[in-house]
C-alpha cells in the first residue's frame, strides 16, 4: 500500500493545486475586487440620484457673468451668489406659492397619518363582517391610475362648488391606499399577546389602539408622513386641473410658469428648483432615523 501511494504521488502532475500562498493571495485579489466593484456601483447610483440636483444648485449658485454653458462644464461656481433666489421672489410671488404647498402638504400628512392609521388598524387587529373585502378595495386601488379619475374627481369637486380652492387639492389625497396598507402591515405584524393582555386589563379598542398599538409603530407612521409629504408637494397635474385663480397656486404650478417665461435664464429655473427641492430634503433629514425604523417594521412578526 505504501508503495503504490509513493507512486501515484510520484506520477501526479507538478502544480496541481497551488500552494496555500497562493490560493490566500487569490482569496483576497478576489475579495477587494468584489469591494471595488460593490463601491463603484454604489458611486454610480449616488451620481444618477443626486448628480442632476448637484448641478441644479450649482446653477443656481452661479452669477450672471459665468457661462453656465461652458466646455468643458465647471461645476464649482467661481463666485457663489444667491442673488438667483432673490430675483425668483422678485419675478414671481414663489414665498405665496410655498405657503400655498406647506399648507396643502401638511394637510394631507395630518389626514394620511390619522385616517390610514385609524384604518390600518381596524384591518388588522379588529374582527368585523367585511374585513377581507374592505382590504382587497384597498389593494385594488393601487392598481387604479390616478389620471384615470381626474375628470370624475374634479367633476365632483365642481358639484359641491368646491374647485379652485386648497381644499379641493386635499381631498382626493386625504387617504392613500398605500399607506393604509403600510399602517395595516405595522399592526399586523404585532404580537397578539399584546392586545389579549390589554382586553384582559379592561382596555376597549380605543385605548388598545392610542395607548398599546400607535405607540409601537412610530417608524411607519414616519414613513407615511414623508410619502404623503412627498406627494402633496411634488404633485402637478391635480392642482393644474382643479386651480385657475393664480393666488391659490402651489409652488410646483407658479415654477412652471417662471419656466415658460424666462425660459433663457437657467439660472432662474435652477433657483426655484432648489427651492422646491429644499423641504423634501430637510424633511427627510429629521425624520430619516424614523424612517429607516418603519422600514423594517412588520417584516418580522411576533
Amino acid at each position: 500500500m505504501s508503495t503504490t501511494a509513493t507512486r501515484r504521488a510520484a506520477t501526479s502532475p507538478a502544480g496541481s493545486a497551488p500552494p496555500p500562498r497562493r490560493r490566500v493571495a487569490r482569496r483576497r485579489l478576489g475579495r477587494r475586487t468584489r469591494v471595488a466593484l460593490r463601491y463603484g456601483l454604489l458611486v454610480l447610483i449616488m451620481a444618477i440620484s443626486i448628480g442632476p440636483f448637484l448641478w441644479q444648485l450649482s446653477t443656481a449658485l452661479k452669477g450672471i457673468g459665468e457661462d453656465i454653458y461652458a466646455s468643458p462644464p465647471r461645476f464649482l461656481p467661481d463666485d457663489p451668489t444667491l442673488g438667483n433666489f432673490v430675483r425668483v421672489g422678485e419675478v414671481l410671488p414663489v414665498w405665496g406659492y410655498v405657503w400655498n404647498s406647506v399648507r396643502v402638504a401638511l394637510a394631507t400628512v395630518v389626514l394620511n397619518v390619522v385616517g390610514a392609521s385609524l384604518a390600518g388598524y381596524a384591518l388588522a387587529r379588529l374582527r368585523f363582517r367585511g374585513r377581507k373585502a374592505a382590504l382587497a378595495v384597498f389593494v385594488l386601488a393601487l392598481l387604479v391610475p390616478g389620471e384615470a379619475i381626474m375628470v370624475a374627481l374634479f367633476l365632483m369637486m365642481r358639484s359641491v362648488s368646491l374647485n379652485d380652492s386648497l381644499v379641493a387639492v386635499v381631498l382626493p389625497g386625504m387617504v392613500g391606499a398605500l399607506n393604509v396598507l403600510l399602517m395595516y402591515n405595522a399592526f399586523l405584524a404585532q404580537a397578539a399577546q399584546i392586545d389579549e393582555a390589554a382586553m384582559i386589563d379592561g382596555a376597549n379598542a380605543w385605548q388598545r389602539f392610542t395607548l398599546v398599538a400607535l405607540p409601537s409603530v412610530k417608524g411607519t407612521i414616519a414613513v407615511v408622513a414623508i410619502f404623503a409629504f412627498m406627494g402633496a408637494w411634488d404633485d402637478f397635474l391635480w392642482p393644474l386641473i382643479v386651480l385657475s385663480d393664480p393666488a391659490n397656486y402651489t409652488l410646483t404650478i407658479g415654477l412652471n410658469y417662471l419656466k415658460g417665461t424666462f425660459v433663457g435664464d437657467q439660472r432662474l429655473i435652477a433657483a426655484g428648483t432648489v427651492i422646491a427641492v429644499a423641504p423634501l430634503i430637510l424633511l427627510f433629514l429629521t425624520l430619516q432615523r424614523y424612517f429607516f425604523r418603519g422600514v423594517n417594521e412588520g417584516a418580522i412578526k411576533g
